[in-house]
């Protein structure tokens, strides 16, 4: 009889959100808009502080693009990205006919160096393009340097997009992750630490822009007793349904940061005496929801066995992410910065860190680790 498959980050429900499903169909509430919809974004106000407002939609790449559109990025304007990250915050630039400009990582968080980033404001403006925003993600959970990064970002006054979609829940010095920058970017996807089976958020900074948000979100519909639009518009608006999943998820998510963060304890007793890295804060100013645990082996093809290993034991393993400097789609566009990011991709494993694993399932994966 086959093993049955541990998974890299599953749905992990938390029981109550059937009550918020069943009132969006009592109530008739099956649409973009709503109680749900509405309780959602007040409770993830609630959770982040700092006066922020939050625009509930389909995803966190509509959540990227409907920010880079406020901020006024047109077709022969340049974005900065973090090159180690998923292809979502890239291709929203794209999306907008821009060209991304690649930034490698650096050795502590994985994520945007901030020398590289100055180094690339430098010779863009000298070149006569100067940026007309910063995108930084924050990894697998964990934050930036966001003092270096902001501190350059003010000097040159560019806006700073904040892809938190990985670090609901995070901190760096105290404040959440997403509410750093002129706009933060949240996800909901099915492997996320809460999920509303699909989806995303904007998180704004003024009443006007959370507006500005779900106008261009509903297909930019004018105040008009027709329908009338002005401009471009999009079907960006999260469902009363998904949102429904989302307030009983907001139950759970502090119960959820807790068990990612013992997953990565777990890993960090299995790993302590052996070569293999694990991927941790790099000091007290920065706490990560460990979203995924991830380590650094000494070699691609000591990665390579163990990622096959673990497959043989059907556990779900995955390199790190492919830095987008090289990806064929865009390998074309400018990059600044050194290798940390290919080192990384080529040694790096992300492990199943699920809020949801079973005793039996650590069992199985510690096993597994240990034998290899």
């Amino acid at each position: 009889m086959s093993k049955s498959k541990i998974w890299l980050s599953s749905p992990h429900m938390g029981g109550t959100e059937l009550k918020y499903i069943h009132q969006a169909f009592d109530s008739n509430w099956v649409a973009p808009l709503g109680p749900n919809v509405t309780g959602f974004e007040e409770d993830l106000e609630v959770f982040l502080q700092q006066n922020v407002q939050v625009a509930a939609l389909s995803s966190g790449t509509a959540a990227l693009h409907l920010a880079l559109i406020q901020l006024g990025v047109k077709a022969g304007d340049e974005v900065i990205c973090q090159s180690m990250t998923f292809s979502a915050s890239a291709n929203p630039i794209v999306y907008q006919g821009a060209t991304p400009v690649f930034i490698d990582s650096e050795p502590d968080t994985w994520n945007m160096c901030p020398v590289a980033l100055e180094e690339a404001i430098k010779d863009r403006i000298s070149k006569g393009k100067k940026s007309k925003a910063i995108i930084v993600v924050h990894l697998y959970g964990m934050p930036a340097k966001m003092d270096e990064i902001l501190r350059i970002a003010n000097q040159y006054e560019i806006p700073v997009v904040e892809d938190a979609a990985e670090a609901l829940g995070a901190t760096y010095k105290g404040k959440f992750c997403g509410t750093f920058g002129k706009y933060g970017v949240l996800s909901f996807n099915g492997n996320k630490i809460i999920t509303t089976s699909g989806g995303g958020a904007l998180v704004c900074h003024s009443e006007e822009d959370k507006s500005k948000t779900v106008f261009l979100a509903t297909q930019a519909r004018d105040n008009a007793p027709h329908y009338q639009h002005s401009e471009i518009g999009y079907n960006y608006r999260m469902s009363n349904i998904c949102a429904g999943i989302g307030r009983g998820q907001m139950e759970v998510l502090t119960k959820h940061i807790a068990l990612r963060r013992e997953m990565n304890q777990f890993y960090a007793e299995l790993f302590k005496n052996t070569t293999i890295t694990l991927f941790s804060e790099p000091n007290t100013n920065y706490f990560s929801n460990h979203w995924l645990s991830a380590i650094i082996l000494d070699s691609y093809e000591n990665r390579e066995k163990l990622r096959l290993a673990l497959e043989k034991e059907n556990i779900e393993s995955r390199p790190l992410w492919k830095p987008m400097h090289l990806q064929p789609v865009f390998e074309q566009y400018p990059y600044y910065g050194n290798r940390v990011a290919e080192t990384l991709f080529q040694k790096g494993l992300c492990l199943p860190s699920g809020s949801n694993l079973s005793q039996e399932e650590k069992s199985r994966i510690k096993d597994a680790l240990l034998n290899f």
